[in-house]
């Protein structure tokens, strides 16, 4: 695609982080989980990751399964940043790239599903939609060559 340059494909992995990758709605009141943290609207107050994981609760070996998916889909999403990062740099494989945006969304939808599961809560994968539909755009023709090369 000619409008995939390196600058555009990084600007568009670095503006996942503005998305919110999870949103739970419970009772009227919503609460936004993006990858660095999450924002509660009543009473408003942001919690990063790293206080949600050390200070607030006591780590993350004691948290459930789907609640550690989200640290993992973070990792996983700053790894898919730093190789976009490195295809400004020259040094990319968009096959790594797209392949972390689409696990980093698989553990984000881990997390949705979990937190569905409480009766009276919706909780909607935004960035899970986002992350695929970014590897989809980019880095498609990527995927598709290395697809139809192990068949």
């Amino acid at each position: 695609m000619a409008y995939s340059t390196p600058w555009r494909r990084l600007l568009a992995v670095a503006l996942l982080a503005a998305v919110p990758w999870t949103v739970v709605l419970v009772g009227g009141e919503y609460t936004a989980l993006f990858a660095f943290g999450l924002f509660n609207t009543n009473p408003p107050q942001l919690v990063t990751l790293y206080a949600y994981l050390f200070r607030f609760t006591a780590g993350p070996a004691t948290l459930p399964e789907y609640l550690v998916a989200w640290p993992t889909s973070f990792l996983l999403y700053c790894g898919a940043l730093a190789s976009a990062l490195g295809g400004v740099l020259g040094r990319e494989d968009r096959r790594v790239t797209a392949g972390l945006l689409i696990f980093a969304g698989l553990a984000q939808l881990s997390v949705a599903l979990g937190l569905s599961r409480v009766t009276g809560r919706l909780a909607i994968p935004l960035g899970t939609a986002c992350l695929w539909v970014l590897a989809w755009w980019f880095y498609w023709p990527d995927l598709r060559g290395t697809l139809s090369a192990t068949e």
